[in-house]
Formats: structure tokens, C-alpha cells, sequence
């Protein structure tokens, strides 16, 4: 499975983006895609994860209320809507792909990241 995130970018606090993770390859053999995020200095941190079907969603405290993930199987792709941006939510964002969990450890597959700025 190869993944693609987009969508990253320059934004001033309290803007939007939205991120976009395209897979390809054995998609059949992932249940859960995932967000995850590192900020400069820091460890990765898990940010959201949604099931394959039914909609249920993980999310981190920090993202909760502001940020929705959301994903379109027939286009083996996942979003994450990021609203109200503050300058601590700057990082490379990640997603990842495997079973439906906020461990880290346990997604097999992962993108590139893409560069989010929050300016203040």
C-alpha cells in the first residue's frame, strides 16, 4: 500500500486546510487509515483515525471539536479538516494505513507527511 498526503501549507491562526492521504496498491487490506502529526522537536503524535465502514472515528484531544476526519472508499482516500489552526498545531502531518487504532506502532503502511504552518 503506497499513500500520498497533500493538502499542507502556510495558514494564519485561526484559518483552515484540508489534508488528503491517497492510497494505492492492496487497499483491500486496510482497515483503518489514520492522522498523525510531529512538530518540530518533538515525537509523533496520533491526531485522528476512521474505520472502513461504519464512520467511527479516534480523535485527539487536541483535535477534537476542531478537526474531522472523514474518507471516500471509492476513492481509497482520507481527509482531514482542520479548523481554527493555532500556531502549536504546526507540524508534518502523516497518515497511515492498517487496522483502526490510535497506536502508532501498529500502522504498517505510511505517507511522506506534508508541512503545516500555523502563523500568529
Amino acid at each position: 500500500v503506497q499513500l500520498q498526503a497533500s493538502g499542507g501549507g502556510l495558514v494564519q491562526t485561526g484559518g483552515s486546510l484540508r489534508l488528503s492521504c491517497a492510497a494505492s496498491g492492496r487497499t483491500s487490506s486496510v482497515y483503518g487509515m489514520g492522522w498523525f502529526r510531529q512538530a518540530p522537536g518533538k515525537e509523533r503524535r496520533f491526531v485522528a483515525a476512521i474505520g472502513r465502514n461504519d464512520g467511527n472515528a479516534y480523535y485527539a484531544e487536541s483535535a477534537k471539536g476542531r478537526y474531522t476526519i472523514s474518507r471516500d472508499n471509492a476513492k481509497n482516500t482520507v481527509y482531514l479538516q482542520m479548523n481554527s489552526l493555532k500556531p502549536e498545531d504546526t507540524a508534518v502531518y502523516y497518515c497511515a494505513a492498517g487496522p483502526f487504532t490510535v497506536v502508532e506502532a501498529l500502522y504498517p503502511y505510511w505517507g511522506q507527511g506534508t508541512l503545516v504552518t500555523v502563523s500568529s
